[in-house]
């Protein structure tokens, strides 16, 4: 039963999670390219020519970007990469979920040997909570982190073909304002960079390039803060099922059952406080993960964790490290809602399902024998 329970909420995390994803999507590739857009501070004379870069839109609201990506790309721009997300949120949420029902599973079990021991009154404490999300969530960071990667460099094709435009067209002027270009070259060869578009941009292409560029181990870029990242979703588990297990305990008393919407505000909240705490690292991974082409120069390209943490802190400060965070926190809060709303309702179809099953199999035996 305890592994059936486990299966029931793997398959209704992975389904839960493909709902939020698509759902939410737009915004998530929009946040995505928040977060990798570079900007230096305001610029001095010594660091002028190592931090010389065009102003982006990021700035700008977030339904203002999302009406430029459909203007400019059309609405399959705020949908790139969106079928290896799927599978990553499937594979993920499936994986995730799997495992947190087993280590819970398991957490319960020992907290009630502990009780017949007299040693504690039977619940799992909040410490076993953490470790339990941690785990699973180490397990599913390991496992799908290559998947994150392809679809970090699918959403954010387009922004780093566009920086490696604004490089080109940088360079041709220079070479004009050096006399090494004369105006009917120059202006040929800017009309030329202007109407080039950027290149069709699939799974296997970015799978591809990643492999070129750093091997195998370049689809575990950003692991790091990932698994550090680990103590979102356990913060997030500690705050929902620590709020679930005393409203539980109120409804009991009036033999209610919580809603859809309970459910739904519960996860809202719970995600809100794992995202606040946890962005900076998720804007670390996601520059990682993406193209380092869109830093433009090499002072605002990465070679790792310590050195990307280093020069954000150095070139942009302290605000770079939340680029984005409002598109975020609408995006994972609203997700995270869906998702914990229709994981609920699928395991109470799935066990309500079982249990007619279970039901039905003793009737069908009867049926078969005295026939």
């Amino acid at each position: 039963m305890l592994k059936s329970n486990a299966v029931a909420n793997g398959l209704a995390g992975a389904g839960g999670g493909i709902i939020a994803q698509i759902i939410t999507y737009p915004l998530q590739t929009v946040n995505t390219r928040q977060q990798t857009e570079r900007i230096a501070k305001k610029k001095n004379s010594k660091t002028a020519d190592s931090t010389s870069i065009s102003k982006p839109i990021s700035g700008r609201s977030t339904l203002f970007q999302i009406l430029h990506v459909i203007q400019s790309e059309g609405w399959g721009g705020l949908y790139s990469g969106l079928k290896p997300s799927l599978l990553g949120t499937a594979a993920s949420m499936g994986i995730y979920y799997y495992f947190y029902q087993v280590f819970k599973n398991e957490a319960e079990r020992i907290a009630a040997a502990r009780k017949l021991k007299g040693r504690g009154d039977g619940s799992v404490g909040m410490f076993s909570w953490l470790l339990v999300a941690a785990l699973a969530g180490s397990l599913n960071v390991l496992l799908t982190n290559p998947i994150w990667v392809l679809v970090t460099r699918m959403q954010t094709h387009t922004q780093a073909e566009r920086k490696m435009a604004e490089e080109k067209r940088e360079a041709l002027l220079r070479e004009a304002s050096q006399g090494e270009l004369d105006a009917s070259v120059l202006e040929h060869k800017l009309a030329h960079l202007d109407s080039t578009k950027p290149c069709p941009y699939g799974t296997m292409q970015a799978a591809f390039e990643v492999y070129n560029e750093a091997g195998i181990a370049g689809f575990w870029k950003g692991i790091i803060p990932t698994l550090i990242m680990v103590c979102n979703p356990s913060i997030q588990f500690m705050i929902y099922e620590t709020s679930l297990k005393h409203l539980r305990a109120k409804r009991a008393a009036y033999k209610d059952r919580i809603s859809a919407l309970e459910v739904f505000l519960l996860g809202a909240t719970a995600k809100l406080g794992a995202t606040v705490t946890t962005y900076p690292l998720l804007v670390v991974k996601s520059r990682l993960q993406a193209k380092q082409e869109i830093g433009g120069s090499n002072s605002l390209r990465y070679t790792g964790t310590v050195d990307a943490i280093i020069k954000m802190l150095r070139y942009e400060g302290i605000s770079g490290f939340y680029k984005g965070m409002s598109t975020k926190i609408v995006q994972s809060v609203f997700a995270a809602s869906v998702l914990f709303m229709v994981k609920e309702e699928l395991v109470k179809a799935y066990i309500a399902l079982a249990d007619k099953i279970l039901k039905l199999v003793p009737r069908l035996m009867h049926l078969s024998f005295h026939s």
